[in-house]
């Protein structure tokens, strides 16, 4: 399940239906660092280098638990038969420890971070066509300008079946005026669910958010390894079984995308820690809202790291973004799947599950959390 760039999807599903479009890359001060590789012929034991255990006397930073560090397969289980390509082969890799926040960033969280610095959420933002236009194909008409309008995507139920779930415009609607405080249009509010998840996040928002508060976001490989937890060669962080999923995660049941049957109690997003945390304490590591990593979204990327037969040490995830069908593509791996997820359509609440998403992509069912390396605790 492959979304579509917040904005540019919104103004050319009117524009042009055909195109698969995504987005222009956001500003941001990280730099983007290639995978380190530890090679056999190096005679480097991982053992000597790896950080498992957090050290005595270290001091938790609030809202988070430690993940300790380990050498694992990261992907697709043999026995998840739901497995996408892009989620093979599994490869060894190597994590140090960190820590992770417990929860998703909700609205209160958000909302204290926009009030001390007045930041401006990308859908918040006028919209430059001069700027936007230098990413699209060239020819690509201008919209007008009452369309031209800060806003981002939200989700809508389609009337009778679908027989192409190929098709995500078929339940994206662009909307003028949604944001994070405005989640589902400008109607919506957030008055009341301080401990929900924010949403309708963009990457460089996300940024934003770390380095105000002094975190960072997590890599695909410490997502993955801090979700399965105890549980290292399952297809979910709980286990293989899915006849209890409603307890276990906010997902969808019934007939995708036209009803939801609300066996988990909830139609949209949910509060954080409504469901059981995994062994680590973390919470919502399945569905409820996506959440952004910081590694680069390229779908050849597992199969080269796992053809060179390596151990990857602290994997930052590919150099560059490559998305086969869609050149302009720009995207970042997003983790843990969402409410919308169904067993029917994608299941993404599988821990192997992954998606790319572009950087200025702001939908209703993403979000982010956060994690600190050992050496930026604050003591």
């Amino acid at each position: 399940m492959n979304k579509r760039s917040v904005l540019k999807q919104g103004l050319l599903c009117i524009v042009t239906v055909f195109l698969s479009i995504k987005c222009k890359d956001a500003k941001t001060n990280t730099k983007e660092v290639k995978a380190t590789v530890l090679e056999e012929k190096e005679e480097i034991n991982i053992s000597e280098v790896l950080l498992k255990d957090m050290p005595d006397g270290t001091i938790v930073p609030e809202g988070m638990v430690w993940i300790n560090g380990a050498e694992f397969l990261q992907g697709a289980v043999p026995q998840d038969k739901g497995t996408m390509e892009h989620e093979k082969p599994a490869h060894k890799v190597a994590v140090n420890g960190f820590f992770m926040s417990i929860t998703e960033v909700t609205n209160d969280q958000f909302a204290k971070f926009v009030k001390e610095t007045n930041y401006i959420t990308v859908a918040e933002r006028a919209i430059d066509w001069e700027d936007m236009k230098k990413q699209l194909p060239e020819g690509t008409p201008k919209p007008h300008d009452s369309i031209l309008q800060p806003g981002a995507l939200i989700f809508k139920k389609a009337k009778s079946s679908l027989p192409n779930l190929y098709d995500f415009s078929q339940w994206w609607k662009w909307t003028i005026g949604a944001n994070w405080k405005h989640p589902n249009g400008p109607k919506s509010s957030i008055k009341g669910k301080g401990n929900y998840p924010v949403v309708q996040i963009a990457y460089e928002d996300a940024l934003a958010y770390c380095e105000w508060e002094g975190t960072r976001l997590p890599t695909e490989a410490e997502w993955e390894l801090a979700a399965r937890g105890e549980n290292v060669e399952s297809i979910y962080f709980w286990g293989d079984d899915t006849s209890n999923l409603n307890k276990k995660a906010n997902t969808w049941e019934g007939e995708f995308p036209i009803k939801n049957t609300l066996q988990d109690g909830y139609e949209l997003r949910a509060p954080v820690k409504s469901y059981p945390p995994n062994s680590y304490g973390l919470y919502d590591m399945a569905g409820n809202v996506w959440e952004w990593t910081s590694d680069w979204y390229n779908t050849n990327y597992y199969k080269e790291q796992s053809a060179a037969n390596t151990t990857i040490y602290n994997p930052q995830g590919a150099s560059t973004s490559y998305v086969p069908n869609n050149p302009y593509a720009k995207e970042k791996v997003l983790k843990g799947g969402s409410f919308l997820c169904s067993e029917s359509y994608c299941a993404s609440y599988r821990v192997s599950a992954r998606m790319g998403s572009s950087l200025d992509s702001s939908l209703e069912h993403l979000g982010f959390r956060t994690v600190v390396s050992l050496n930026n605790t604050k003591k």
